[in-house]
């Protein structure tokens, strides 16, 4: 078109403009998150690993998951904490040496994508005992359910389930 249409509006012109900037400045922010944020400050950032958090931060393990890695971490949300009873967290929340073997049951050393654990039957995790992967009907870890794949941090991935899995 001519000259006068794009001079005849200019705020809309500005408008299309700095619309564009936003997008390609979120897609630039969205895609360089992963790159910046490791396991800890993404499930923090999330808002719906409130326990999960608390939980590792009690275990004395957030050095070590904003460490180098790779980890995968199945990571339970609030509400799979909620299905424990509250007597039962609190006791756990309290004894630092359960409470760390249960979150390290949650964390498979190295990067396991979505279409990694499709192949597998178990994985061995930090705790030392493996856990149960059946993907027969969705993917499930032992008795708990990935609702969420495949979310990237620096230093690994992690894969929402659930249920808090227990060790024997």
């Amino acid at each position: 078109m001519s000259k006068r249409n794009v001079s005849g509006f200019p705020a809309v012109s500005a408008l299309l403009a700095a619309v564009f900037s936003l997008v390609v400045v979120g897609c630039t922010t969205a895609a360089a998150r992963p790159d910046k944020m490791d396991i800890v400050d993404t499930a923090v950032s999330a808002g719906s690993f409130n326990t999960l958090v608390t939980a590792v931060k009690q275990a004395g393990l957030v050095e070590t998951l904003k460490g180098k890695g790779p980890f995968t971490v199945f990571a339970p949300t609030d509400e799979a904490f909620a299905k424990i009873p509250q007597d039962q967290l609190n006791a756990l929340l309290a004894d630092k040496a359960a409470l760390t073997k249960v979150l390290t049951y949650h964390v498979v050393p190295g990067k396991v994508m979505s279409g990694d654990i499709a192949k597998l039957a178990s994985a061995r995790t930090v705790q030392g005992q493996s856990i149960t992967i059946d993907t027969s009907s969705g993917v499930m870890v032992d008795n708990a359910r990935v609702v969420k794949a495949d979310i990237e941090a620096s230093n690994g991935v992690i894969h929402v389930i659930d249920s808090v899995i227990m060790p024997d």
